[in-house]
C-alpha cells in the first residue's frame, strides 16, 4: 500500500492519499482546495489513478477540494448518504466496502460531530486480511474528540458522538492505528494533541474523555467552543449553496 498524509499546520488539518500501487488505484480523503495539483502529481508519480475522493463530512473549518479534485482526476466524489448538499455525489452507507485493488475500505457511519460524519477502516490485503488503520475524520482525535456543538442541539449530538465512538471505534482491535482529520491548532475540538496519529489502545488508555460515562461525556461536551470565524461562508461553499445577490 502507498500511504501519504498531508498536514496543514495553519488550521491543524490532515488529508490522506492511499491505495494499491500494484493495481494502480487510490483514494484521497478530506482534500484541501489548495493542494489539488499536489495530490494528482503524487498519485501520478506512484503510477496510481485517483478513483475515489471522499470527504468524511461537510467541513466547517476549511474549503474542501473534493469536488474539484474528483472532476480533475475523473474520480468518484463521495459523502455519507445523509449529507445535505446542493450537488450530486456518490452516497456512502454504513458498512459499505470500497475496493481499491488490494486496498479495502469499509465505511463506518459515525454521527456526532455532524450527522454525515464517517470513519474509514482500511485493510491492505497484501499485508493481512485484518484491518490496519482507521481514518477517523472529526469523530475521534488524538487525546480528544470532535466537537458536537456546531449544531442547535449540542447535547443530542454529543450523545450520538459518544455512541459512535464506543460502538464503532472503541470496539476495533487495540492495534488499529488512528489517523484523524485534525490535530493541535484546529477549532474542531478542544485539547487535541500535536501528534497526528495514535492507536485504539493508546486512546483507550490516555484519552480522558473516553473514560466518562455517557452522561458525563454529554455534560463535558456541552461547553460551547469558539467557532471558526468564517464558518458560515465555508459551509455555504462546501454545500454548494449559491452566493446571495447583493
Amino acid at each position: 500500500m502507498i500511504f501519504r498524509p498531508y498536514y496543514y499546520y495553519d488550521r491543524g488539518c490532515a488529508a490522506y492519499l492511499f491505495g494499491c500501487a500494484s493495481l494502480a488505484k487510490c483514494a484521497v480523503v478530506d482534500p484541501q482546495e489548495r493542494d489539488i495539483d499536489a495530490y494528482i502529481e503524487f498519485a501520478t508519480a506512484k503510477g496510481m489513478r485517483i478513483t475515489h475522493v471522499i470527504d468524511t463530512h461537510v467541513h466547517a473549518d476549511h474549503v474542501s477540494g473534493g469536488r474539484l479534485l474528483a472532476e480533475r482526476a475523473g474520480a468518484i466524489y463521495a459523502l455519507h448518504e445523509s449529507a445535505e448538499v446542493n450537488f450530486a455525489f456518490e452516497p456512502l452507507r454504513d458498512g459499505q466496502i470500497i475496493e481499491l485493488g488490494n486496498t479495502i475500505v469499509k465505511v463506518l457511519h459515525t454521527p456526532g460531530h455532524s450527522e454525515d460524519s464517517i470513519a474509514l477502516l482500511v485493510t491492505d490485503l497484501r499485508r493481512s486480511p485484518e484491518p490496519w488503520f482507521v481514518l477517523t475524520g472529526d469523530t475521534l482525535f488524538v487525546g480528544s474528540v470532535g466537537r458536537p456543538d456546531l449544531h442547535a442541539h449540542a447535547s443530542e449530538y454529543a450523545g450520538k458522538l459518544y455512541d459512535s465512538i464506543h460502538a464503532k471505534l472503541m470496539t476495533l482491535p487495540d492495534d488499529i492505528e488512528i489517523y484523524p482529520g485534525h490535530f493541535s491548532g484546529s477549532l474542531c475540538g478542544a485539547g487535541l494533541s500535536g501528534k497526528p496519529s495514535s492507536t485504539i489502545a493508546f486512546e483507550k488508555r490516555w484519552n480522558a474523555l473516553l473514560s466518562n460515562s455517557r452522561d458525563q461525556f454529554i455534560e463535558a461536551m456541552a461547553n460551547v467552543l469558539e467557532r471558526p470565524a468564517d464558518m458560515e461562508e465555508i459551509m455555504r461553499v462546501n454545500r454548494g449553496v449559491p452566493e446571495r445577490a447583493a
